[in-house]
């Protein structure tokens, strides 16, 4: 039925449970895909995607970004990628950063980066299901979605239409943005989408002169929230302005940042 949110447990209806999920396009090979979402806006979901993106590839996978925050892309930018993307007899074609993510976004389609898009929940959700379908993305061995905050319409079609293998959960150190890491767990568990754990962004900065750890935005309490909810805790990702700056530059690929690497390392293991 179209008013179905997929939880069974509370429906009447006698129906069967359909699977919705999209087959890939002709030219496409992806194995294994993991959205990377959050709660609320502000929280570095998008950064924490480039970072994991660009640590994975340098492990030698094959990595990919589908852009899904279709209304606030900002994947393109973090690679320094400008130029439209193209197409050819396959389909669409991914663009490619300087050490070999595939990338697709909407901003590679926009004659301006910051011409608005101002489209409503079906039509954005027709773009991440044409993003999935009709990009020639060839062999992939992991596709991070960069999904919008929130729990709307975007997150809904990504859940339902591709073969989301897994989600992590980007939050801060605030009380208020931990109980939105609930809402996005609870969200993942309504869709049946395992949740392979939580990065804390933003987590401290370092004093430059004696290397202290300071919470910034007060103590953590992601370590009870992870250990509540029963899902490991990723990392914890410091303020780095040296690394604000190369991202603002379009060079994601040379942040060093060892945090990320246990991440990865979770993300990656057979």
């Amino acid at each position: 039925m179209s008013s179905c949110n997929g939880n069974c447990s509370e429906c009447s209806s006698k129906c069967e449970k359909q699977d919705l999920r999209l087959a890939q396009g002709p030219f496409s090979n992806v194995k294994k895909v993991i959205g990377v979402v959050s709660g609320k806006g502000g929280v570095g979901k998008s950064l924490v995607t480039s970072l994991l993106a660009s640590e994975t590839r340098a492990r030698g996978f094959e990595t990919a970004i589908l852009d899904a925050d279709v209304t606030g892309p900002s994947i393109p930018r973090s690679f320094g990628l400008f130029e439209h993307a193209v197409g050819d007899e396959r389909g669409l074609l991914p663009a490619v950063s300087q050490t070999g993510i595939k990338i697709m976004s909407v901003n590679l389609l926009l004659e301006k980066e910051d011409q608005p898009v101002v489209w409503r929940g079906p039509v954005i959700s027709g773009v991440i299901q044409q993003f999935w379908q009709e990009v020639a993305w060839d062999d992939v061995d992991f596709m991070f979605v960069d999904m919008p905050p929130g729990t709307g319409d975007v997150p809904l079609t990504v859940f339902q239409s591709l073969p989301v293998d897994g989600i992590v959960i980007v939050t801060t150190p605030q009380d208020l943005v931990n109980m939105i890491v609930r809402k996005a767990y609870n969200m993942a568990n309504l869709m049946n989408i395992p949740v392979l754990g939580v990065i804390e962004n933003m987590s401290y900065i370092e004093c430059p002169d004696c290397g202290k750890k300071i919470s910034v935005f007060g103590e953590s309490s992601i370590e009870k929230v992870a250990l509540d909810l029963g899902v490991p805790l990723l990392g914890k990702l410091p303020i780095r302005p040296s690394a604000a700056g190369m991202i603002d530059h379009g060079d994601v690929e040379s942040v060093q940042m060892p945090e990320i690497a246990q991440a990865v390392d979770f993300l990656t293991k057979e």
